[in-house]
């Protein structure tokens, strides 16, 4: 007898993205209707945000916080009970207002006299400086001018939200973040104990609100299996109280685990009581572990026939790897965002920098040029991991077909390709389609500095929509990037970054400190390029990231070759990626990197280009030594040919 055809649904847990929904749901549900797949999604992050900031969510919110004895309230939590009246009265407009529902609020949030205002608005006084805003004026004028009146309102609101997302987290959850929600009982834990603790207690205001969200989403749509992406460790513990729900209310249902995180950090997952909430955990790309699922549960292959899956068998963990070949990324079919609430995602402003905005302003269709890492060295990054080491491709003309039905499913034009790092190759001819085409898009993505791409093929994707690019400088230092074998040079990137720039595409450089042997004189003369980048307007945006050690790069693979020895993990049953070392180099990263942020964070709002680099670090001990290298470095090579 035939087994009836399997109703999936798809599960964005909390928390992942505000402005845009993440893409793992759009993408698998867009190959399970190309398959002919019954398959629908849901987005209970942004249900789950919508739920608690409501005037109904802030009346639960302030009964807990009331509870508190009140010399234990934080400022926050003082600053919302003291203003509540104004809160209950302001959220559902600020809500809508970032919506994109109820625009001309603006005038009256920019004012800065409808709204209230706790701690996070203390961040306003670092624009304060007599070099950028006119005496008695508008510290924010400088900013945003006087026709930005909706940025400006945005910026506003999103502290606001801001102010309240802290009081969550001191009045009601400790753990509540709008990205990191309970990161810490998952990221490179050991054991399952701080997950099976937190899921044994009672639920928190937060957890209640998840839970009937669940119930709502399993009565619409009645699936027979529920998959739970879960792309990073912030999104484990809401997604496993997703789980507990439906197995409370219908433990019929299939439950499958995958994502992100779970790619990286529970491969060697070993903890039997994880399946005690779902049943299934798959690695790596999703399309073919979960046709192979399919077919089990509809009694079509055997469970030894399941494919880079985890099961449990009379309490102990075992992973099936029945081998086929993976669905080949040309037929992985087009992603939709079919059942999702595109008009109620919430547009933020975070920073004022024009670059940094993107990841948290407007909603992007998001897309993949090609699948995995074309260059796949890097030796800080998990190249030994499906993610980065299968590299596929598609035509431009797939993906330009793909993009065209994007555009008539959700009637926006912005995209985000997400990949590693994008192709050159596939970019041109992408470039080249999307012209041909007519194709009107915004877009903007990942790659690496290299100088593949000329002043010409700057100019080229940016007719063809290219609004922004970012790419790793990482240390900025020849030196390192050599150890890093990043295959670029700083002079390099100079150039092209000065190509893309005068071509009227936004860079955003990712930079890293804290590596392997890298010295005070490393870090410093790091900045003093990072300066001149800025200086010579080859990069508008950036961020300093502290090295981490993974035990999937070549660094953790192999950390004699990078001068460091690891610190010995212990027994790992659950959740293993990140890996102490020891440099033998001794230096204070953590006090460099507080310098570090702070000279980035003003740079990107045209602030101190003009200072030594050593004054960003006036609070580290001893004396910090002068750069090497000469204040016109990127200016000269800029001059040279590429």
């Amino acid at each position: 007898m035939t087994a009836p055809a399997l109703r999936v649904l798809s599960l964005i847990p909390p928390m992942t993205q505000l402005n845009t929904p993440y893409p793992s749901t759009a993408y698998i549900t867009g190959f399970l209707r190309s398959r002919g797949v019954d398959a629908v999604q849901a987005d209970l992050a942004l249900a789950l945000v919508l739920k608690l900031f409501s005037p109904a969510g802030l009346e639960a919110v302030r009964s807990h916080a009331l509870v508190q004895a009140e010399a234990t309230r934080t400022a926050s939590v003082h600053a919302f009970l003291d203003q509540f009246a104004r809160y209950r009265a302001t959220i559902g407009l600020v809500i809508a207002f970032l919506q994109g529902r109820d625009s001309t609020l603006a005038h009256r949030i920019a004012a800065r006299e409808l709204l209230p205002e706790g701690p996070r608005f203390a961040a306003l006084e670092v624009y304060v400086d007599a070099a950028l805003s006119e005496e008695g004026g508008d510290p924010l004028a400088w900013a945003f001018g006087a026709l930005g009146v909706q940025d400006k309102a945005r910026h506003i609101a999103t502290l606001y939200l801001n102010d309240l997302a802290d009081v969550l987290r001191d009045a009601v959850d400790e753990r509540f973040a709008f990205v990191r929600y309970a990161e810490s009982l998952a990221s490179s834990q050991p054991t399952f104990e701080p997950m099976a603790a937190a899921l044994a207690a009672p639920f928190t205001l937060v957890d209640e609100i998840l839970h009937t969200l669940t119930l709502a989403t399993l009565s619409q749509h009645k699936p027979d299996l529920v998959l739970l992406s879960v792309p990073f460790p912030g999104a484990l513990y809401a997604a496993l109280r997703i789980a507990q729900t439906i197995k409370a209310q219908n433990p019929h249902i299939t439950i499958a685990l995958g994502g992100g995180f779970i790619n990286t950090e529970l491969r060697e997952l070993a903890e039997p009581r994880l399946f005690d909430l779902v049943d299934f955990v798959t690695l790596d790309s999703g399309e073919r572990p979960l046709l192979a699922l399919m077919d089990y549960l509809q009694r079509k292959r055997s469970k030894q026939r399941l494919v880079r899956t985890f099961v449990r068998e009379e309490e102990t963990v075992r992973y099936i790897n029945f081998v086929e070949p993976e669905v080949p990324f040309e037929e992985i079919g087009t992603p939709t965002w079919d059942g999702l609430p595109l008009d109620r995602y919430l547009s933020l402003l975070d920073m004022l920098n024009p670059m940094h905005r993107l990841w948290s302003d407007g909603r992007w269709n998001k897309l993949t040029v090609a699948h995995g890492c074309y260059w796949k060295k890097c030796s800080f990054c998990d190249v030994s991991l499906d993610y980065i080491s299968r590299y596929e491709t598609a035509s431009a003309t797939t993906l330009a077909d793909r993009i065209e039905t994007i555009v008539n499913e959700t009637g926006q034009t912005g995209f985000h390709f997400v990949d590693e790092a994008a192709p050159p190759k596939a970019l041109k001819a992408l470039a080249d389609e999307l012209i041909s085409r007519q194709l009107p898009i915004s877009w903007w993505g990942n790659i690496r500095f290299e100088k593949t791409f000329t002043p010409e093929l700057c100019q080229l994707l940016a007719d063809s929509g290219c609004i922004a690019m970012s790419g790793g400088l990482e240390v900025a230092s020849d030196r390192l990037l050599t150890l890093m074998k990043k295959g670029v040079s700083v002079e390099q990137v100079a150039r092209v970054t000065k190509g893309f720039s005068d071509a009227g595409i936004l860079v955003h450089a990712y930079l890293m400190y804290g590596f392997p042997t890298q010295t005070v004189q490393d870090t410093v003369d790091a900045l003093e390029y990072v300066r001149q980048l800025f200086e010579n307007g080859c990069i508008q945006s950036g961020f300093f990231h502290r090295f981490t050690c993974t035990v999937h790069s070549p660094v953790g693979r192999d950390p004699a070759a990078y001068g460091i020895e690891l610190i010995p993990l212990p027994p790992v049953t659950f959740a293993k990626n990140d890996i102490g070392f020891i440099d033998p180099s001794g230096v204070d990263h953590d006090a460099l990197g507080v310098g570090l942020r702070k000279a980035i964070y003003n740079y990107m709002h045209g602030i101190g280009l003009d200072e030594d680099v050593r004054t960003w670090f006036s609070h580290v001990p001893g004396k910090v030594p002068k750069a090497t290298i000469g204040r016109n470095r990127i200016a000269r090579a800029l001059l040279q040919p590429a």
